[in-house]
Parts: C-alpha cells; sequence; structure tokens
C-alpha cells in the first residue's frame, strides 16, 4: 500500500483495474469497497499496452476482452458498474475523477517501468486536485520493495531469492491475513445513480458501450481466437479458477515435476495468462498448492508441488529484478552482450519465426505458437537457445517476437527467460546451448508432439522424426535444415570466447 494512511468511510471513490481482472482477492478492490460509499469500477484500454506491434499479441488481446466482459458483468450483478475506457489513462482517470467529484481513487500496484512513470504523474496530477491515491501491492505474493540481501540489496540470483521469498512467507505468516480478507468483496456495492451514468456516457470519455462498434468488441470481432479451443488459457475469473481446482484435483500438480517437460502432455496448470492479466490472484495459486501438499500421500507428490512452488518464484523473481532494474527493458545485464557481433539474417528469422527451420521440434513449437498463442515452456527454451546460438539473431528480435504472439505475454518474465536463454541475464551459469534433436530425443520421444503440430511429417518415423535427417523422398515440401547445429555452434562459441 502506498505510505498514505486513511481513515475513511462514506467516501465517493474510484477503482482502476489493471492486471486484476476479478472481483475476488483483490486488495485494492477489497479496500476501496471496505471504505466507499459509492465506488464504481474502470478499466482502461491504454495504446500504450495494445500495440500489435510492440507490447501485446492477437492471442492476448482475445482475453482481455473477454476477461472484461465477464468482469464487467461481475460489477453489475454487485449493483454498480465497470467503466471501460478508451485512451491516455492519465488524462481519462483525471478527468473521470472530476466529473463524478471523487474523492479517491484506488489502484493495485504494477511494476513495469512504464507503468510505475504513468501512475507517478497520475498520482501528482490527482494530488493537485486534492483527490487521494491508496495503491496496494496485489500482484506480487512478496513486495518487491520487501525481500532484499542482508547488504539491503536487491537479488540478482535465483536461488538466493527464492530461499528469502519462502522465509518471509512462512514467517510473517503473509498469506494468511490475505486469504482471510482480500477475498471478501462484498455481494453488493454501491454505485452511482443513473444520472452520472448517463454524464460518463455523454462526456468526452470515450466511454465504451457494450456495442459492437467500439474498442472492446475491436479486440474480439475480428479476432481469430474467439470462438476457438486451440489456446490452452481460458479467459476470465470463473474459468481461471476452474483451470486451477481442475489442475489440482486432477492430480496434475502431483506428477508435475516429470510432467511440465513433457509438451505432448497436458501437464501443466495453463494459467500463465490468468496471473500475468490478474484474472486469477498469486495467493490463489499458492493456497492451491498448500492444500494439494496437505493431501499429498507421497514424497514424489510433494516434491511436485515443491517444482510448481518454486516456479512462481521464477515469476516473482523475474518481476522483481524488473522492478530493481528497468534498464532490462532495454537490453542486456551482462555489459558484454552490448557488443555481439549478431548475424541478424532476415530470411533465417523468417524461417523461424513461422516454423519452417527444417529442423521439427523447433518447427512444432512455433508453429504451436502461431496456432494457439502458446507455447509449452520447455519447448520456448529450446526456440531461444536455437536463435540466438544457431542462428545468432540478436535475442530481443525473439524478446519481441513472443510478446506479439503469446497469450501469456509478460514484460518482465519475457524479458528474464530471453535472458536466460541469451545468457545475457543474471543467471550464474551464463553459457547453455540446447542441441534442439537432444531435446526432442529426450522430451518427446515417441514424437507426438512434433506430430501434432507438423501433420506433413507425421508419415516419419520416429528415430528420423528427432534426429531430423529426413530422405528427400519423404520430405515432401518440408524444408531441409537452413543451418547445421554443430557448425552453427561453433561460430557462436568462438564469437562469445572474443567477447570482453
Amino acid at each position: 500500500m502506498s505510505n498514505i494512511e486513511y481513515k475513511m468511510t462514506n467516501f465517493r471513490a474510484i477503482f482502476w483495474h489493471r492486471r486484476d481482472l476479478r472481483m475476488e482477492d483483490n486488495i485494492g478492490l477489497f479496500e476501496a469497497c471496505k471504505n466507499s460509499k459509492n465506488l464504481i469500477g474502470v478499466y482502461i484500454l491504454d495504446p500504450n499496452l495494445l500495440d500489435l506491434n510492440k507490447t501485446t499479441s492477437e492471442a492476448k488481446n482475445w482475453f482481455l476482452g473477454e476477461s472484461l466482459l465477464e468482469l464487467q458483468k461481475n460489477w453489475k450483478i454487485r449493483g454498480s458498474r465497470l467503466l471501460i475506457l478508451n485512451g491516455d489513462p492519465i488524462q481519462l482517470i483525471c478527468k473521470l475523477s472530476e466529473l463524478i467529484k471523487a474523492e479517491c481513487v484506488y489502484w493495485n500496484e504494477n511494476i513495469e517501468p512504464y507503468e510505475i512513470k504513468r501512475d507517478k504523474e497520475i498520482k501528482n496530477k490527482l494530488a493537485k486536485e486534492k483527490i487521494n491515491v491508496y495503491s496496494f501491492s496485489d500482484q506480487l505474493i512478496v513486495n518487491p520493495s520487501n525481500i532484499k540481501t542482508n547488504n539491503n540489496e536487491p537479488y540478482k540470483v535465483y536461488g538466493p531469492f527464492y530461499r528469502k521469498w519462502i522465509d518471509i512467507i512462512h514467517k510473517t505468516k503473509l498469506l494468511d491475513n490475505s486469504l482471510i480478507e482480500s477475498s471478501l468483496t462484498p455481494a453488493k456495492i454501491a454505485g452511482l445513480e443513473d444520472r452520472e451514468i448517463s454524464s460518463i456516457k455523454n462526456s468526452d470519455l470515450n466511454y465504451c458501450t457494450i456495442k459492437k462498434s467500439n474498442p472492446i468488441y475491436n479486440l474480439l470481432s475480428s479476432n481469430r481466437f474467439k470462438n476457438t479451443n486451440l489456446c490452452p488459457c481460458k479467459p476470465g475469473e470463473s474459468e481461471s479458477k476452474n483451470q486451477l481446482n481442475y489442475f489440482i484435483q486432477s492430480g496434475g500438480i502431483n506428477s508435475y515435476n516429470k510432467g511440465r517437460d513433457i509438451p505432448s502432455l497436458e501437464s501443466t496448470s495453463n494459467l500463465s495468462a490468468a496471473l500475468s492479466l490478474g484474472t486469477l490472484s498469486c495467493r490463489a495459486v499458492w493456497n492451491g498448492a498448500q492444500i494439494s501438499k496437505n493431501i499429498a500421500t507421497d514424497e514424489y507428490q510433494k516434491d511436485s508441488i515443491n517444482i510448481w512452488i518454486k516456479e512462481l518464484a521464477w515469476r516473482e523473481f523475474y518481476q522483481n529484478v524488473l522492478f530493481h532494474f528497468p534498464e532490462l527493458e532495454k537490453g542486456s545485464y551482462r555489459r558484454k552482450w552490448f557488443n555481439f557481433p549478431w548475424q541478424n539474417r532476415a530470411d533465417w528469422f523468417e524461417a523461424w519465426s513461422s516454423g519452417f527451420t527444417g529442423i521439427p521440434i523447433i518447427d512444432a513449437a512455433m508453429r504451436q505458437l502461431k496456432n494457439s498463442g502458446w507455447m509449452h515452456n520447455r519447448c520456448r527454451m529450446i526456440v531461444a537457445s536455437f536463435l540466438v546460438k544457431d542462428l545468432l539473431i540478436d535475442w530481443r528480435w525473439g524478446e519481441n517476437f513472443f510478446m506479439r504472439s503469446l497469450v501469456d505475454g509478460d514484460l518482465a518474465s519475457n524479458n528474464g527467460g530471453w535472458q536466460w536463454s541469451a545468457s545475457s541475464g543474471m543467471d550464474p551459469k551464463p553459457m547453455r546451448i540446447f542441441n534442439p534433436f537432444r531435446q526432442a530425443s529426450k522430451f518427446d520421444e515417441n514424437g507426438n508432439y512434433i506430430r501434432k503440430w507438423i501433420p506433413e511429417l507425421s508419415h516419419i518415423s520416429t528415430p528420423n522424426l528427432l534426429s531430423g535427417e529426413i530422405n528427400s523422398s519423404e520430405r515432401g515440401c518440408y524444408p531441409k535444415p537452413i543451418i547445421n547445429h554443430k557448425d552453427q555452434t561453433l561460430i557462436f562459441k568462438e564469437l562469445y570466447s572474443k567477447m570482453n
């Protein structure tokens, strides 16, 4: 929460949804409900976060649009409204506050550089109008400002961060209080009068009604993910809860340790988009893991659950890193990478991004991304290593492509993952190269994943499919490999050895 302390009742307020598209287990919303006489919700379609060339994807816009429609209905059920506005939040939050004579604005804090700068400007503008802002830490289990080394510095290595993170959670009983209080959003919320809603609709606030001509529907109307079942991440608060419950009740979490690396299996939670846009809280995920541990029947199951918790900690680590080192958004953590002589061949990048490199596991993964808006995490590591260390293409090209393609595109996690794969980040083991053929043999040993996404190779024998050694007579229209893995990685190692 902000440092401002408050004691208030019967105040008119706005709650601004950002990466918390849910009614339950929402700390800022709970506080706003507790302290407001009249409360209205708002979500702003920010052009800076909806740029299909840089910051988002068609798949993510689909997830966002569907989630907003459900959230809007949930506000109405409780007796108030969720306004969906389109434009610059700095202008719109202030205009809305003035129009409805709001005395305070609530929101949950975000950690991305653009969002921090934007929120600071809004706070300053509202302060001049004597409108209070109350912000809360809801996106992460542990506030980034509260987790430091013994030297009071931010963590740069995951292992020590994880141990401190777990220690803070257990020592402070952080989740016990949050889970009891922040889930209690009232069944009824007193909203604004109809005449005030009409004045908003008739204002210059770019109010989005539920009509097909408005921006929220522009996210959905021509979106190729609408009404399909290809994407494993399901939008909306209710579906996110269902997916978490299914992952736990089906026993998926109990076998996660082994299943998480097999891309042909439905063995992950598929909650990455839900956590990114906040249709599910990080506390609900933690709590689900604790329930599973309490009923686990053996050590293997407990180990699997702990591995899943460590994945949650990875998410928080990358968010912490970006919060404390915002310069990572622009480039490498390791300075020696600033002048790496990338080859950056456009034709190779096109082959990689479209799934036509001639290397089956790479192409299967990239086609999964293109068709479903999601890619299995093991495959993300394989294709990232291949782009950087086989094709010698700047990792930032891949990072940007992922943000423009993924349903769960998240600046911190995406940047952290790509820097890990490129060996340009904080990972203490900088040199790591994945052999795509060994990866395929180890994690897709029957070729099921490759055959699913490259159906033109379904007739190829499994050994040849995994090794990529496919005869011209059997290859058909499928391309020959654009590079030789061994040769290219030798070139990469030589270039890397010459870096200062």
